[in-house]
Protein backbone atom coordinates (compact mmCIF):
# COMPACT_ATOMS: atom_id res chain seq x y z
CA UNK A 1 0.00 0.00 0.00
CA UNK A 2 1.80 3.37 -0.92
CA UNK A 3 2.04 6.43 1.62
CA UNK A 4 -0.44 9.22 1.99
CA UNK A 5 0.56 12.03 -0.54
CA UNK A 6 1.20 15.63 1.23
CA UNK A 7 -0.63 18.11 -0.63
CA UNK A 8 1.81 20.69 0.65
CA UNK A 9 4.34 22.22 -1.19
CA UNK A 10 8.27 20.56 0.46
CA UNK A 11 6.56 18.37 2.70
CA UNK A 12 6.21 14.45 1.62
CA UNK A 13 5.20 11.18 3.46
CA UNK A 14 7.09 8.71 5.30
CA UNK A 15 6.73 5.35 7.38
CA UNK A 16 8.64 6.27 10.81
CA UNK A 17 10.78 3.03 12.09
CA UNK A 18 13.38 2.23 14.48
CA UNK A 19 15.92 4.37 12.77
CA UNK A 20 13.95 7.31 13.09
CA UNK A 21 13.31 7.47 17.38
CA UNK A 22 16.05 9.78 17.80
CA UNK A 23 14.46 12.57 14.91
CA UNK A 24 10.73 11.44 16.66
CA UNK A 25 12.14 12.16 20.29
CA UNK A 26 13.43 15.86 19.21
CA UNK A 27 9.95 16.49 17.67
CA UNK A 28 8.56 15.64 21.01
CA UNK A 29 10.72 17.48 23.22
CA UNK A 30 10.17 20.70 20.61
CA UNK A 31 5.91 20.48 21.21
CA UNK A 32 6.16 20.57 25.19
CA UNK A 33 2.36 21.74 25.02
CA UNK A 34 1.22 18.80 23.99
CA UNK A 35 2.84 16.56 26.09
CA UNK A 36 1.81 19.12 29.29
CA UNK A 37 -1.91 19.30 28.61
CA UNK A 38 -2.67 15.43 27.96
CA UNK A 39 -0.25 14.28 30.43
CA UNK A 40 0.78 16.92 33.01
CA UNK A 41 4.56 16.78 32.13
CA UNK A 42 6.93 17.26 29.43
CA UNK A 43 7.60 13.90 27.18
CA UNK A 44 9.37 11.97 28.95
CA UNK A 45 13.19 10.57 27.35
CA UNK A 46 11.86 7.28 25.86
CA UNK A 47 8.53 9.40 24.33
CA UNK A 48 9.30 8.05 21.21
CA UNK A 49 10.43 4.32 21.78
CA UNK A 50 7.33 3.78 23.12
CA UNK A 51 5.51 5.35 20.41
CA UNK A 52 6.90 3.26 17.57
CA UNK A 53 6.61 0.36 19.59
CA UNK A 54 3.15 1.02 21.57
CA UNK A 55 0.70 -1.76 20.80
CA UNK A 56 -2.60 -2.03 21.15
CA UNK A 57 -4.57 -4.03 24.07
CA UNK A 58 -5.29 -6.91 24.50
CA UNK A 59 -8.40 -8.08 21.89
CA UNK A 60 -7.94 -5.49 19.80
CA UNK A 61 -8.30 -6.36 16.07
CA UNK A 62 -6.73 -4.58 13.16
CA UNK A 63 -4.64 -5.33 10.11
CA UNK A 64 -2.28 -2.49 10.09
CA UNK A 65 -0.49 0.12 12.17
CA UNK A 66 1.70 3.11 10.69
CA UNK A 67 3.64 6.10 12.65
CA UNK A 68 3.87 8.51 9.83
CA UNK A 69 5.90 11.04 9.72
CA UNK A 70 5.19 14.60 7.44
CA UNK A 71 8.76 15.88 6.70
CA UNK A 72 10.38 18.83 5.11
CA UNK A 73 13.07 19.19 2.73
CA UNK A 74 15.55 18.74 5.16
CA UNK A 75 13.75 16.04 6.43
CA UNK A 76 12.92 17.74 9.53
CA UNK A 77 9.50 16.39 11.16
CA UNK A 78 6.59 18.61 10.98
CA UNK A 79 3.73 16.51 11.91
CA UNK A 80 3.77 12.94 13.09
CA UNK A 81 0.24 10.30 12.92
CA UNK A 82 -0.78 7.41 14.12
CA UNK A 83 -2.78 5.50 12.07
CA UNK A 84 -4.47 1.96 12.55
CA UNK A 85 -6.87 -0.01 9.74
CA UNK A 86 -10.02 -1.87 10.73
CA UNK A 87 -9.35 -1.72 14.16
CA UNK A 88 -11.94 -3.93 16.06
CA UNK A 89 -14.06 -4.03 13.25
CA UNK A 90 -13.38 -4.03 9.30
CA UNK A 91 -13.15 -0.71 7.41
CA UNK A 92 -12.85 1.17 10.93
CA UNK A 93 -9.40 3.23 10.92
CA UNK A 94 -8.09 4.85 14.27
CA UNK A 95 -5.99 8.48 14.38
CA UNK A 96 -4.59 7.22 17.90
CA UNK A 97 -1.75 10.54 17.36
CA UNK A 98 -2.06 13.72 15.18
CA UNK A 99 0.63 16.06 16.32
CA UNK A 100 1.64 18.88 14.10
CA UNK A 101 4.86 21.39 14.88
CA UNK A 102 4.07 24.39 17.32
CA UNK A 103 6.00 26.14 14.86
CA UNK A 104 3.06 25.42 11.35
CA UNK A 105 -0.12 26.08 14.40
CA UNK A 106 -2.09 28.70 12.36
CA UNK A 107 -1.02 27.73 9.19
CA UNK A 108 -3.61 26.01 7.42
CA UNK A 109 -0.68 22.37 7.73
CA UNK A 110 -2.96 20.57 10.23
CA UNK A 111 -6.22 20.58 8.25
CA UNK A 112 -4.16 19.90 4.51
CA UNK A 113 -2.15 16.90 6.83
CA UNK A 114 -5.08 15.84 8.31
CA UNK A 115 -7.29 16.19 4.73
CA UNK A 116 -4.32 14.39 3.20
CA UNK A 117 -4.56 11.05 5.72
CA UNK A 118 -8.44 11.22 5.44
CA UNK A 119 -8.42 10.69 1.38
CA UNK A 120 -5.72 8.09 1.87
CA UNK A 121 -7.58 5.81 4.34
CA UNK A 122 -10.80 6.40 2.12
CA UNK A 123 -8.96 5.36 -0.65
CA UNK A 124 -7.82 2.10 1.10
CA UNK A 125 -11.52 1.22 2.45
CA UNK A 126 -12.09 3.28 4.85
CA UNK A 127 -16.14 3.74 5.48
CA UNK A 128 -15.64 5.18 9.79
CA UNK A 129 -12.25 7.28 11.25
CA UNK A 130 -11.89 7.22 15.00
CA UNK A 131 -10.08 8.96 17.61
CA UNK A 132 -10.27 10.07 21.11
CA UNK A 133 -9.64 13.56 22.22
CA UNK A 134 -9.03 14.73 25.52
CA UNK A 135 -12.01 16.32 27.40
CA UNK A 136 -10.64 20.29 27.92
CA UNK A 137 -8.25 20.13 25.61
CA UNK A 138 -10.65 22.55 23.72
CA UNK A 139 -8.27 24.00 20.72
CA UNK A 140 -8.35 19.89 19.87
CA UNK A 141 -12.17 19.36 20.35
CA UNK A 142 -12.67 22.43 18.35
CA UNK A 143 -10.37 21.62 15.67
CA UNK A 144 -12.00 17.71 15.29
CA UNK A 145 -15.40 19.37 15.09
CA UNK A 146 -14.55 21.27 12.40
CA UNK A 147 -13.12 18.21 10.50
CA UNK A 148 -16.61 16.93 10.71
CA UNK A 149 -15.95 14.57 13.78
CA UNK A 150 -18.75 13.81 16.27
CA UNK A 151 -18.81 12.81 19.76
CA UNK A 152 -20.03 9.30 20.19
CA UNK A 153 -19.10 8.37 24.22
CA UNK A 154 -16.66 9.51 26.98
CA UNK A 155 -14.21 7.25 28.90
CA UNK A 156 -13.72 8.33 32.15
CA UNK A 157 -10.13 8.38 34.27
CA UNK A 158 -8.07 7.06 31.65
CA UNK A 159 -4.66 6.84 33.47
CA UNK A 160 -1.98 9.60 30.53
CA UNK A 161 1.15 10.50 32.09
CA UNK A 162 0.86 11.92 35.50
CA UNK A 163 -3.03 12.56 34.85
CA UNK A 164 -6.58 10.98 34.64
CA UNK A 165 -8.08 12.40 31.74
CA UNK A 166 -11.84 11.79 30.27
CA UNK A 167 -11.75 10.65 26.65
CA UNK A 168 -14.41 11.70 23.96
CA UNK A 169 -14.44 8.96 21.70
CA UNK A 170 -15.07 10.93 18.23
CA UNK A 171 -16.35 8.99 15.06
CA UNK A 172 -16.29 10.51 11.19
CA UNK A 173 -18.27 8.84 9.15
CA UNK A 174 -17.38 8.52 5.39
CA UNK A 175 -19.05 7.26 2.19
CA UNK A 176 -22.08 8.86 3.22
CA UNK A 177 -22.37 6.15 6.43
CA UNK A 178 -23.73 7.92 9.68
CA UNK A 179 -22.73 7.71 13.30
CA UNK A 180 -25.76 5.62 14.59
CA UNK A 181 -24.61 2.78 11.41
CA UNK A 182 -20.98 3.30 12.90
CA UNK A 183 -22.38 2.07 16.43
CA UNK A 184 -24.58 -0.80 15.05
CA UNK A 185 -21.47 -1.81 13.64
CA UNK A 186 -19.24 -1.80 16.30
CA UNK A 187 -20.43 -3.12 19.53
CA UNK A 188 -17.48 -1.67 21.61
CA UNK A 189 -18.89 1.65 20.97
CA UNK A 190 -22.39 1.17 22.34
CA UNK A 191 -23.36 3.87 25.45
CA UNK A 192 -23.60 0.42 27.40
CA UNK A 193 -20.39 -1.16 26.47
CA UNK A 194 -17.72 -1.05 29.28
Amino acid sequence: MNLPLSSRPNVRVVELGSDDEVRLQRFFDESPGYFLTIHGEPATPDEARNELLHELPPGFTFSQKWTLGFEDCDGVLVAVAQLVSDLMEPAVWQLGLFMVAPGRHGTGDAQAFYQDLQDWTLANGAQWLRLAVVHGNVPAERFWQRQGFSEIRRRDSVEMGKRLNTLIMMIKPLNGSTPEHYIQHVERERPTAA
